[in-house]
């Protein structure tokens, strides 16, 4: 018997011509629907469970603060501070407390337009650490400054 022999088939280069236009095409996609984070956190962040959760409908309305011990400990301590805007509020009094809470609602309203500026949210993403006073007192500055939309951030959780 004889054998047959299978002829190798050359196969054919891939193009590359298009090349270029595939990488920028995928760069200019990452470019479009990436969002840089606007502020860093510069508290420590466990956020507390929840078993029922609504996501904000408006996220131009909504404000943030963040409670929790700095992740710099060294220069601030370890007991948890009000974070606004990547600055902390450190005030000695509650009075003083309270106005920078006022002050930072009023120049988030005047960032909005005015139809918008009575629909502004909070959101307080607190540590679960965090001690219930620092809270109380948030709200006060928060009720002062006419500011009663509050949202409590929180992670999906069980329903223990």
């Amino acid at each position: 018997m004889s054998k047959f022999g299978k002829k190798e088939k050359e196969q054919p280069a891939i193009s590359t011509a298009s090349l270029p236009d595939i990488v920028l095409m995928l760069l200019f996609f990452f470019m479009v629907t990436s969002v840089m984070r606007e502020n860093n956190i510069n508290v420590e962040q466990r956020l507390p469970q929840a078993t029922q959760l609504t996501k904000l409908e408006d996220a131009q309305l909504v404000s943030y603060m963040y409670v929790g011990r700095p992740k710099d400990f060294r220069k601030y301590g370890r007991q948890p501070l009000v974070q606004i805007n990547d600055v902390f509020i450190i005030a000695p009094t509650k009075n003083q407390f309270q106005r920078q809470i006022i002050n930072f609602i009023e120049s988030e309203r005047s960032k909005l337009k005015e139809y918008q500026r009575n629909k502004i949210t909070v959101s307080l993403k607190v540590d679960s650490r965090a001690k219930m006073g620092i809270v109380s007192d948030i709200k006060l500055g928060l009720r002062e400054a006419d500011a009663r939309k509050i949202n409590y951030a929180a992670v999906q959780g069980s329903g223990r």
